[in-house]
């Protein structure tokens, strides 16, 4: 047997063992700590593996269970809703039945007595993307200026940051040869809320540098990285993730490293469109 089937059998297996922990907890409280743990996965990266497998964020994965099993008790036992809302994990009715009309566009009473009604919505299908296999490189540390943002990373205002930074570049006259452009996403939008999520964008600098105002300073850790190259819009990142971790992971044999993903901008967006952008999308590997 290849190495490569043993890494993907290894990772299905580790799947299955997520899947199964969820529906025998379905009544209880979940949370990522116990599911990583339970399939071995980083716990930095666990996510964006899941998410990837699954085609939908772990956490709506568990809504859709925790919704999928009360219909089935609504249909084929005599229990009552707020039994069944208890069964499936929910300690107020009123929440419960808001969550199943999401899915079922009726009320869990509705469900039950009204038999023409069958399926759910369906689950919206994750966009995907080809990428070519990546190099493996091994990185130094890299000395950087860096802004800090909180908040959504969609919102970032990347052209403000750099241009911040270039101006620290000339203030300290930090000029010299291998300058990148760099961003890190400090968090799991899945699991840090919204207005904590943190991104520095950062300019690497062949000089030591000072911190300033709004300008901060920093070394990323180096080490071994999984480096691809992606041409096209900023916007399909998503799909450039689920991508590496739904498919590449599996098939690399290679497991992560507790440290975050790194990108790094090679086209100048002032001058090229976005679909033909260039970016290094780092993966810490092991």
């Amino acid at each position: 047997m290849s190495e490569q089937i043993k890494t993907e059998e290894v990772y299905q297996q580790r799947l299955k063992m997520v899947i199964e922990y969820i529906d025998r907890n379905i009544d209880r409280p979940i949370n990522i700590a116990q599911l990583a743990d339970v399939a071995c996965f980083s716990r930095y990266h666990f996510i964006r593996i899941m998410s990837a497998a699954l085609g939908e964020s772990i956490w709506s994965y568990i809504i859709r269970r925790r919704v999928e099993t009360a219909a089935i008790l609504l249909r084929e036992t005599d229990l009552s809703i707020m039994d069944i809302a208890e069964k499936v994990g929910y300690d107020i009715p009123s929440s419960f039945t808001k969550v199943f009309r999401s899915f079922y566009n009726v009320s869990p009473l509705e469900y039950r007595n009204n038999k023409t009604i069958k399926n759910m919505k369906s689950v919206k299908v994750s966009e995907t993307i080809d990428l070519k296999a990546p190099k493996i490189v091994v990185l130094e540390p890299k000395r950087v200026i860096y802004m800090e943002f909180f908040g959504n990373y969609s919102e970032v205002n990347y052209g403000y940051a750099f241009e911040t930074l270039w101006k620290q570049v000339k203030k300290q006259c930090l000029y010299g040869k291998g300058i990148e452009h760099l961003s890190l996403c400090m968090n799991d939008p899945e699991v840090t809320l919204e207005k904590d999520l943190v991104t520095h964008v950062c300019l690497s600098v062949p000089k030591p540098a000072k911190a300033a105002e709004e300008v901060k300073v920093r070394t990323l850790e180096g080490g071994k990285f999984a480096k691809f190259n992606y041409v096209g819009s900023y916007d399909h990142f998503s799909a450039v993730y689920n991508a590496i971790f739904g498919k590449w992971l599996q098939e690399s044999g290679f497991t992560l490293r507790e440290s975050p993903c790194m990108e790094k901008y090679v086209s100048d967006t002032r001058r090229v469109p976005p679909e033909k952008c260039k970016t290094e999308i780092y993966i810490p590997i092991e």
